[in-house]
């Protein structure tokens, strides 16, 4: 049982277990396509809707992937899934997953909290009272943990204190209402293991990044999300679309907050991996999902090394962190648990190498004084380059990313080579003319394309920098 099964891990997860055997159902409440229509937001790929995923999926595959629409927060759903299911493993993904979403305001905060946290109260209720031989594998978030001066361990520390040893919870300081939702959920999971004797893995999984796994890519209808908004989007998303745009890649202030990366066909692996070496009776252990961690500042390089290559000109902007987090700080995380268990990760090493020269040579600007003394960020601001873009560009980003050239990129370039020069025009005139914002959205993507493909179109840059680095970048161990 996939809860969660239509978010962006979630998806990828029922596909891999699918493909291997497994029998799957998706249970899922669909809010996270909600939470985007709420806030003005879309993901680059544009996604089916999850009955046509799913019936692809048994038409690509010839393997039926059971859906059950409904809420985990709603028990009388919930004890008729387990009823009708009888899960062996519950894979639990069903969680609001933004930490600047649960920060816009209270409503968002009560909502991630209650959600969150009672969401997962009756999936322990349902594994103890209707699935009690279930082993629960939940998502929690390297998060959970903060930025501690000491190492990191894998979910337990051992201490001595006034002559006495013990191993206990490592010490968790969440750096948003999200975060703390996942603590909350340790705990709880962590007692129902001790209290009831439940089997439960807890994966502390970092930022993860990519779209393609060997599942999503075999049909359009398949392909996995890309988000890359203020809100959901991470930062090596929004890297690689600024690149693309001709935007400058905006570093929260001095770039050195750190934090553990993913490719998404290891998250798969990861899970399948937890799946198939269940915790025993009792246990609940918890493995640091993650495989390389990079600071902000490494990700710009990455980003503007691949860009260089690639004949752009990507610049790095230093930006007034609207967070309260620590901009430098000691960060070491260990994870080695699921390695020991044969995992094989795709890593950026060499990506992180070749781009430490240029990180060190020009290191990004000193931010300016902080006007902004909010926690986190709002949503985009209606004008930035970030928040929305036509649907017709998001198309043809999917059908990049199932082959090598998108059709009607020269047709798309035509279309805007007009407006291309209307917002020349109007920046010309100091921003001053009739020019709709949208507008000028469109036409200075596409200038930032044209800089860097002069005969491939709208699409040249878009494809190369965001379909090719978030593919072929990171189809192999160690690309660049």
């Amino acid at each position: 049982m996939i809860i969660g099964g239509d978010g962006y891990c979630g998806w990828a997860t029922a596909l891999h277990l699918s493909a291997r055997g497994y029998r799957v159902a998706i249970v899922d409440n669909l809010c996270r396509r909600g939470f985007d229509a709420s806030l003005g937001l879309e993901t680059l790929t544009p996604i089916a809707s999850i009955h046509e995923r799913v019936r692809t999926w048994g038409e690509v595959s010839g393997k039926h992937v059971e859906l059950m629409v409904g809420d985990v927060c709603d028990w009388e759903f919930l004890s008729q899934v387990f009823t009708a299911f009888r899960p062996e493993a519950v894979v639990h993904f069903g969680e609001q997953r933004s930490a600047p979403y649960s920060m816009i305001d209270r409503a968002r905060a009560a909502f991630t909290q209650s959600n969150n946290v009672l969401g997962t109260l009756n999936v322990l209720y349902a594994i103890k009272e209707l699935a009690p031989g279930a082993h629960l594998v939940k998502l929690g978030t390297m998060g959970e943990y903060g930025t501690p001066n000491i190492d990191i361990e894998e979910g337990y520390i051992t201490i001595t204190h006034n002559g006495r040893t013990d191993t206990l919870p490592y010490p968790k300081q969440g750096g948003s209402f999200y975060h703390l939702s996942k603590v909350h959920d340790s705990h709880n999971i962590h007692f129902a293991a001790r209290a009831w004797g439940l089997a439960a893995t807890d994966l502390n999984q970092g930022v993860v990044y990519g779209v393609r796994t060997e599942e999503t890519v075999a049909h359009p209808a398949l392909i996995n999300r890309y988000d890359y908004d203020g809100i959901f989007g991470t930062a090596l998303n929004r890297f690689v679309v600024q690149a693309a745009v001709g935007h400058p890649l905006t570093v929260y202030g001095k770039g050195g907050q750190t934090r553990g990366f993913l490719d998404i066909r290891d998250t798969v692996r990861c899970i399948q991996i937890a799946v198939d070496n269940a915790a025993a009776p009792g246990e609940m252990r918890v493995f640091n999902q993650f495989t390389e961690q990079f600071s902000v500042n490494e990700l710009a390089a990455i980003v503007g090394a691949e860009g260089k290559k690639m004949g752009l000109d990507v610049r790095v902007q230093s930006v007034p962190n609207p967070r309260v987090e620590a901009e430098e700080h000691y960060y070491n995380a260990k994870c080695t648990k699921l390695r020991d268990l044969g995992l094989e990760p795709h890593l950026l090493s060499g990506a992180r190498r070749a781009a430490a020269a240029r990180t060190r040579a020009a290191p990004a600007p000193p931010p300016a004084p902080s006007r902004h003394p909010v926690l986190t960020p709002a949503p985009p601001a209606p004008d930035s380059l970030l928040c929305r873009r036509p649907r017709r560009l998001a198309a043809r980003v999917c059908a990049a990313l199932q082959g090598p050239r998108a059709a009607g990129a020269d047709q798309a370039g035509g279309e805007l080579e007009g407006v291309g020069r209307r917002a020349r025009q109007h920046d010309e005139r100091g921003g001053r003319g009739a020019l709709s914002g949208r507008a000028a959205r469109r036409a200075r993507a596409h200038a930032g394309l044209r800089r860097g493909t002069s005969q491939a179109g709208i699409f040249g840059f878009s494809f190369v920098c965001v379909a090719r680095f978030c593919q072929s970048t990171v189809a192999q161990p160690g690309a660049a």
